[in-house]
């Protein structure tokens, strides 16, 4: 049906005013929670820690039960009321008078953050099968240029105070609520919907294809031993710019949007000629080497040009995960192929809980005992990790199921 073609652009809205949202406020995150519980920058970075575990866990098991809850009543419901709880958290952090409601604030956008999968459905409903990757791929997009102007829009907003992002993140989402109640259809028919039942809203089943994963458990643990390396950017970055440089909010922004703009370069021009190139094997080697490299710089850099220097190489660690993704559907049965994605994204899931937690904790021990870069000492170690298991573990097994 023809009125289900204008969902895409809304989901799409929703998507992008999410990541947005994320990112307009990591500028100003830092001196934020300084302000409200009255402790120094290395102090605030283990605050923020576990400010990012509440997010995460919170997420975690939100993620099922939104999906779930999707089935049962639509999609348009579930996708509404996570946009106004956005709006009220955003709200919420803006009044904060102390670092309780900020942390209550985290847990808030943690479960309202968990929109992808109704947003998923959604497209998943209007679009034809074969079109579905292309659509899903524009919601990539979507999050990508949010990561871009979210940092540089909370660097520039940082000039009428702290709290001035997170108003702005508030009427975004507050705007995006009311074009989706105005706008947006249901895309779900009503035979389709089958009865909430809490026994399906768990994460835990999405591990279980993971103890059956055979040859492909080497690189599954390369894949997380990676991704927890690859948090030291959200989770500490902007503590990193304050405590090791001296930045203030705009720099930071401007720094992120950078970032998300050379990531999104190599990924549109970059990644998919080198892996038709060199195949997933020297790809997945290429951008963890880029990204160690990135980490080692940073664990030296003293001045904020060594930083923007070594920005760009970083970006060429966008070749990591397509790679890996790749080379998984290589070394998994064709029948498990959608069970092992699942068991994927919920190891995705404990890496966003695990890794903000031990990168803070490490950039604040080692900023109070006079070292200020070992969020990246712990990320290099993983990188490292990583790619020895790629270069002593997965290629020789990938050689030889091919000889």
């Amino acid at each position: 049906m023809s009125f289900h073609h204008r969902a895409v652009p809304i989901v799409l809205a929703a998507v992008l005013i999410d990541s947005i949202g994320f990112g307009i406020i990591l500028p100003v995150l830092p001196r934020l929670i300084v302000t409200l519980s009255h402790v120094g920058l290395e102090e605030a970075a283990r605050i923020g820690g576990w400010m990012l575990f509440a997010f995460a866990v919170a997420q975690f098991f939100a993620g099922p039960v939104l999906g779930t809850l999707g089935d049962a009543i639509g999609r348009r419901p579930v996708l509404l009321c996570s946009m106004a709880a956005f709006a009220v958290d955003y709200l919420l952090m803006a009044a904060a008078p102390t670092i309780v409601w900020l942390f209550l604030g985290r847990l808030i956008a943690g479960a309202a953050g968990a929109v992808y999968g109704p947003a998923n459905a959604v497209l998943a409903d209007v679009t034809p099968p074969d079109k579905r990757g292309a659509t899903f791929g524009m919601m990539g997009a979507a999050f990508g240029i949010g990561f871009i102007v979210g940092p540089a829009l909370g660097g520039l907003l940082a000039t009428f105070g702290p709290r001035a992002p997170f108003i702005a993140a508030a009427a975004l989402a507050g705007i995006n609520a009311i074009w989706i109640l105005a706008l947006l259809p249901e895309t779900m028919r009503s035979e389709q919907r089958r009865p909430f039942r809490l026994r399906d809203a768990h994460i835990f089943a999405a591990f279980r294809p993971l103890f059956a994963a055979g040859n492909a458990k080497p690189l599954l643990l390369a894949a997380f031993l990676w991704q927890l390396a690859h948090m030291v950017y959200p989770a500490t970055w902007a503590f990193f710019g304050e405590i090791a440089l001296g930045w203030n909010e705009q720099t930071i922004g401007w720094s992120l949007a950078i970032s998300g703009l050379c990531m999104a370069l190599v990924q549109t021009f970059v990644t998919g000629r080198v892996i038709a190139a060199w195949g997933e094997e020297r790809a997945v080697m290429v951008g963890m080497l880029a990204g160690g490299l990135t980490f080692l710089g940073y664990i030296f850099a003293r001045e904020t040009w060594m930083v923007f220097l070594l920005i760009p190489l970083g970006a060429f660690q966008a070749l990591a995960f397509p790679s890996m993704n790749a080379l998984l559907s290589r070394m998994t049965d064709p029948s498990r192929q959608g069970a092992l994605q699942g068991g994927v994204a919920a190891l995705n899931s404990v890496a966003l809980i695990m890794g903000p937690l031990i990168l803070t904790q490490a950039l604040a021990f080692g900023a109070q005992h006079g070292f200020r870069a070992g969020n990246f000492v712990i990320a290099w170690a993983l990188a490292f990790a990583a790619l020895s298991l790629i270069e002593w573990r997965v290629i020789p097994r990938i050689a030889k199921a091919a000889a």
